[in-house]
């Protein structure tokens, strides 16, 4: 909004000038919509030169793009609080150098020519400092443009999403009607989508919970931060799968936690390498991530048993866990959870969209309030509509349709990359057992760590992304060998881009 001379509403005397800023908003660019700018004339004594000074300085850092409207002289200056002849003379100062043009009947516009292209230099000295832990987390490049031949983990075909159904439950929510009165909501989440969660792990995954332990999170990642948060202070060793799942380690580590490597097999995590000060045990017992492998029955009875005696916690990440394609299915470790010691967490970001970044989590009841405080503390909640949405989308059985559409897909795909790896790739690498989820493992049979990471890129020069197991290593050696994805590629492009990876690896 326009900003007088004087700032009112406020106690006291503003100390000093504020700095010179142009912001905008509600811009149609290029039209006739004058744009919304903020001048500050706050202890300035040439009026005239402060308002050509501060939107030329707009101008030229392209903050106010070519085309862009000023507001008309006499709106300025009552916004202002200055004479309108004033405004003009600054405004004829930038037209007579070509900053702006002006159209009789039209208004006063910035020209094409004076606009920057790169972002405008701040001149506030770099004085703050990040914590070390910050310099070591590389960010995710899950949002990179796709290769040709998409073959990286954890991306679903979003192109089989059902859009218009989602489109008109979206639309529902953003009504009047449906807003309310524009208040908050109840940081654990939005009461119908809690309900409907709570009923498909019921029918799903055999979870028998209430509502009111289900807490909606934005994402897997929010929901490991708020158990962290509630669970563990600063020094406190948390134990992750090695290989496991890298943001989960780093968002630990960035808490102040001590992460702890612990290796898997092909029963999964190794209970008895378990260090013995854990307070935290993150687990994906369903579907191992990156290798794929299950838990087996007599491992998650140990693990149960571990956490009782050195009264610890474990974080359950059913990840994948909707997409099995043979064996019977797998029951969460909380289903033989006597003592409270698991709390479930799941998204819908890989049986629905990456975009929506809905997640939640299920706890035993005694962590229910310190849960709903911290994400109150965190963010408050999670997008009202979008819940809402989701809860109707659960129960008018739309979920459920997709899950099995896609299900369907997606073993297809699994099967052909499984052909693929045991025929044209048999000679380099070896497929990690897996009927689940969106990717296969397989271990280099002769190629070490650095050679299979050669490989990956050259396979990234031909247009193929996978991605090298050793990313995935926590403290324990590398392993030699690769994950490969089949979430976002078409079934027709699978052989051509395995061809390629052959290729890569020189046959």
């Amino acid at each position: 909004m326009w900003t007088s001379p004087t700032l009112r509403g406020l106690k006291g005397q503003v100390p000093g000038p504020i700095p010179s800023e142009l912001y905008w908003a509600n811009v149609t660019h290029g039209n006739i919509s004058p744009v919304d700018v903020h001048v500050s004339l706050l202890g300035r004594a040439d009026l005239t030169g402060e308002i050509y000074r501060q939107l030329r300085a707009a101008i030229i850092a392209g903050r106010l793009r070519p085309g862009d409207p000023l507001p008309p002289t006499r709106e300025l200056a009552r916004r202002l609080s200055v004479s309108r002849g004033t405004v003009a003379v600054a405004y004829d100062r930038l037209s007579g150098e070509g900053f702006v043009t002006s159209r009789v009947g039209a208004g006063t516009f910035v020209t094409g020519w004076t606009a920057r292209t790169g972002p405008a230099v701040s001149a506030v000295h770099d004085a703050l400092r990040p914590k070390p832990v910050w310099g070591r987390i590389p960010v995710s490049t899950a949002f990179t443009p796709p290769a040709r031949y998409e073959l990286r983990t954890g991306l679903p075909d979003v192109s089989r999403f059902p859009f218009q159904t989602w489109r008109q439950l979206m639309a529902g929510e953003l009504r009047p009607a449906a807003a309310g009165r524009g208040e908050y909501g109840d940081p654990a989440g939005h009461a119908a989508l809690r309900a409907a969660i709570a009923r498909h792990l019921a029918v799903s995954r055999g979870l028998a919970v209430s509502a009111a332990q289900v807490t909606v999170t934005t994402g897997t990642q929010q929901g490991l931060d708020l158990i962290a948060r509630v669970l563990v202070a600063p020094g406190e060793v948390v134990a992750v799968e090695d290989p496991g799942y890298r943001p989960a380690r780093w968002l630990f580590e960035s808490l102040g936690l001590d992460v702890i490597g612990v290796p898997v097999d092909r029963y999964g995590l190794v209970v008895d390498a378990l260090p013995g000060t854990a307070r935290l045990v993150y687990t994906t017992p369903s579907h191992q991530y990156p290798l794929g492998t299950t838990m087996s029955l007599p491992r998650r009875t140990a693990l149960l048993e571990w956490a009782d005696r050195h009264d610890a916690a474990i974080i359950e990440d059913d990840y994948d866990s909707e997409f099995r394609y043979g064996g019977r299915p797998i029951e969460p470790l909380g289903t033989l959870d006597a003592n409270g010691r698991v709390v479930y967490v799941g998204s819908f970001s890989k049986t629905m969209l990456p975009t929506l970044r809905i997640g939640f989590l299920v706890a035993p009841p005694g962590l229910c309030a310190a849960l709903r405080a911290a994400k109150y503390v965190t963010d408050w909640h999670t997008s009202l509509p979008a819940q809402a949405a989701l809860a109707r989308f659960i129960d008018y059985g739309h979920f459920a349709r997709h899950v099995r559409k896609m299900r369907a897909i997606y073993q297809q795909r699994h099967d052909l990359v499984g052909q693929i790896i045991a025929g044209r790739l048999s000679r380099h690498l070896t497929p990690i057992p897996s009927a689940a989820g969106l990717h296969v493992s397989a271990i280099a049979r002769t190629a070490s760590a650095e050679e299979i990471t050669a490989v990956a890129e050259r396979a990234l020069t031909a247009g193929v992304a996978v991605q090298p197991l050793s990313r995935f290593r926590v403290t324990e050696p590398a392993r030699s060998g690769l994950a490969i994805g089949y979430g976002a590629i078409a079934a027709e492009d699978i052989e051509e881009g395995l061809v390629r990876l052959a290729a890569a690896f020189g046959g």
